[in-house]
């Protein structure tokens, strides 16, 4: 069976509207680059499969200048979807989702260094019948393996235009918008033929889908395929379920195929290699004067070594935490000054009074307790767009795979716990392109164990007021720091093997990724990609934490004490002191009084508000210099028997806790998001809270035995 040849048939161009363009691709194809370059848009690129993994959608413009909307849609290898990812793909193609009506013409990018993989998502798109534009990107990289492709040859087999380009060097854009501009895109005359075994059901299928379910003929025929190729990735939850009449022919065939013997998916399935393969073969030529490995071959025999390989990611990992602490040290200097004269200034220009000490003490405070590391935050997501910019990640996640097979998971999993290193929101959204269910929620539910930047603060902190003396020493701040991320990735390990072999059984799966070519670093996509994580990070100082700074100067400062009280009796007796006292019970085996309580209850909206709960707090309580350092006034905190707060122990069992507590509301609701159930974050939120008070209690209470 094969689909008509529109030789000479051509799609009218939308007439009072502007066209829309789905922009499809398999993972790692240079898609977003793509995108990026077409519509101006700036978004998250990197070098590793499955970096997109939502719909995004930008505007650009004909050589006319008229508008046409891209739909920017996640990696797929197949419209057989098997991660939620590829079921956004699918269904955007096939005109299932409410929110986003069927595009009009879609533009396919595949990797031409890849073609004959690439080709098989290519196959399936054609049976639409919709207009198609095939994008060959990487046509630079195709080059320098010795490899050929014969593009006119390509578009007269298929009937569709054939575009060379070079993404990343923004080669082939101006043909590229000329093709998009075509009001009349030739449909494909692309044609396969279905095995003599499966045709009648296809054909049968088609027919029901077309006259029970409502489905224009080609969209039936491609959902046939779909349906015989993998029946429940099809399906999916809020769509309307198959028509009866349609499911009884498909349980029909599938019961005498499978009395038969036929394994028709895999049938399916190896026909449309075989037809790939056949076009490939005419296509793509090799240089027989090239020879010999790549050079991403050649650094990988290095850089995936067994021993190599690990001390290399060793290494990049000790730079990453050694440039956190130098590079950083004088703009850190820089704006702590600014911040210490803007309140100064506030102070030489107002009145005494409550207003004045809103202003100074809870929002430049407030705000500035946690600006300060801002460019600590900067070079952290440096190194990471670095990463993934250049391909190292894919490599990380296949160095990580032998370990991460001993908890259970595969490699793939290690790439959105490494981004949670970062943040863990987009580490969990990452988990979209696991296939397998449980190995998704198990990745999902320890993610957050992986010390994200907003514990930086926190950490740092608690490093300056451990170290007596004014100074740290670097080598002392990095393995502390160093040992802070290793506890973080232990818990995460740990109880990943936990859940694999209780709440979440199953076997972890074989993974197999594609290790991208390495490239040199998009350094503009880098520092985009950390300026917008700078202003993400500004925005919520001004927002959630300044208004949490506010309301927490309120409830320090009121009820107001009886005239002639200490700052220590003000806090005490105060709304937020009221708070702390009522959890001091709870806390104080872990060596936390009610003044640390108040920075735990807050800093649950966001774990850096910890560092301006403790300004606010400990502001408040400065005798004489307003302009104290937060770590002078911990150090100089004391129980009401004389004994000092913040001891070294202390100060370490509060790192503890703060590895393993949730302590963050965002990543509550992205959980709620993802899972669709409140069940995964409360219990989250459970095991989490109660392993950091575990934990720390052990830490604190072994180490007072140790008379430490």
């Amino acid at each position: 069976m094969a689909l008509p040849a529109h030789i000479t048939k051509t799609a009218p161009g939308p007439a009072n509207r502007h066209p829309v363009y789905a922009l499809t691709g398999n993972p790692n194809c240079g898609k977003s680059t793509l995108f990026n370059a077409l519509t101006g848009l700036k978004q998250k690129i990197g070098n590793y499969p499955g970096v997109t993994v939502e719909k995004k959608v930008g505007t650009t413009y004909s050589q006319h200048g008229q508008s046409m909307t891209v739909i920017d849609l996640p990696g797929a290898y197949s419209l057989a979807a098997r991660s939620p990812d590829e079921a956004v793909t699918r269904d955007v193609l096939l005109g299932r989702r409410a929110d986003t009506s069927q595009p009009d013409r879609i533009l396919c990018i595949v990797d031409a260094t890849n073609l004959e993989r690439n080709l098989y998502l290519v196959h399936q798109i054609l049976d639409l019948g919709r207009p198609v534009i095939l994008v060959l990107n990487m046509m630079d990289v195709a080059r320098d393996t010795g490899m050929r492709i014969r593009t006119s040859r390509l578009e007269r087999e298929l009937g569709i235009p054939v575009i060379a380009c070079e993404a990343v060097n923004g080669k082939g854009l101006v043909e590229l918008r000329m093709a998009m501009s075509r009001p009349d895109l030739p449909l494909p005359r692309h044609a396969w033929d279905v095995p003599a075994a499966i045709s009648a059901a296809v054909a049968e299928l088609q027919a029901s889908l077309t006259e029970n379910d409502r489905k224009p003929p080609l969209i039936a025929r491609a959902e046939a395929l779909l349906l015989l190729t993998d029946q429940d990735s099809v399906r999916v939850a809020g769509s309307a379920p198959l028509h009866p009449r349609t499911a009884e022919i498909l349980h029909h065939w599938q019961q005498r195929w499978a009395g038969e013997g036929t394994d028709w998916a895999g049938t399916l399935v190896a026909s449309r290699y075989d037809a790939i393969a056949k076009l490939c073969a005419e296509v793509v030529q090799a240089d027989p004067a090239h020879g010999g490995t790549s050079p991403s071959d050649r650094i990988d025999a290095v850089v995936t070594h067994p021993v190599w390989g690990w001390l290399i990611l060793g290494s990049i990992m000790t730079v990453l935490f050694l440039s956190i602490f130098t590079f950083a040290e004088y703009p850190m200097n820089w704006i702590d000054g600014h911040v210490t004269a803007l309140a100064d200034w506030v102070k030489t220009h107002m009145a005494a009074g409550d207003l004045r000490d809103l202003i100074t003490d809870g929002a430049i405070a407030g705000m500035g307790g946690v600006i300060i590391f801002l460019p600590q935050i900067l070079i952290l997501f440096f190194f990471i767009g670095l990463l993934e910019s250049t391909g190292y990640m894919a490599r990380a996640a296949f160095i990580m795979d032998r370990l991460m097979s001993r908890v259970g998971l595969n490699g793939k999993s290690f790439i959105p716990l490494l981004s949670s290193y970062a943040c863990a929101i987009p580490g969990i959204m990452a988990t979209r392109t696991i296939e397998d269910h449980k190995d998704r929620l198990v990745t999902i539910l320890v993610a957050p164990l992986m010390s994200c930047s907003a514990r930086l603060p926190v950490y740092l902190l608690m490093i300056a007021a451990l170290v007596p003396g004014d100074r740290v020493p670097l080598l002392t701040k990095v393995g502390i720091m160093l040992l802070m991320y290793f506890l973080g990735t232990a818990g995460a390990f740990g109880f990943a093997w936990l859940f694999k072999r209780t709440l979440l059984k199953g076997r972890p799966p074989l993974m197999i990724m594609e290790l991208p070519p390495y490239r040199l670093p998009a350094l503009k996509d880098v520092a985009l990609h950390m300026v917008e994580r700078a202003w993400y990070f500004v925005k919520r100082a001004g927002t959630i934490i300044l208004g949490i700074s506010i309301v927490l100067w309120f409830l320090a400062a009121y009820p107001k004490a009886p005239t002639g009280a200490t700052p220590t009796e003000q806090i005490a007796q105060s709304y937020a002191g009221q708070v702390g006292h009522l959890l001091q019970p709870v806390i104080k085996p872990l060596g936390f009084d009610w003044q640390i309580g108040i920075g735990l209850v807050t800093s649950f909206a966001a774990r850096e508000v910890f560092v301006s709960t403790m300004g606010v707090v400990f502001n408040s309580q400065d005798t004489g210099d307003d302009s104290t350092p937060l770590r002078r006034a911990l150090v100089q905190a004391h129980w009401p028997d004389g004994r000092p707060l913040f001891t070294p122990l202390v100060c370490f069992t509060l790192m503890i806790y703060y590895v393993f507590a949730m302590q963050c509301v965002s990543t509550v609701a992205v959980v709620r998001r993802e899972t669709n159930t409140w069940r995964w974050p409360l219990f989250q939120i459970a095991y989490m809270t109660g392993t950091a008070w575990t934990v720390s209690f052990l830490v604190y209470q072994t180490g007072r035995a140790l008379g430490f």
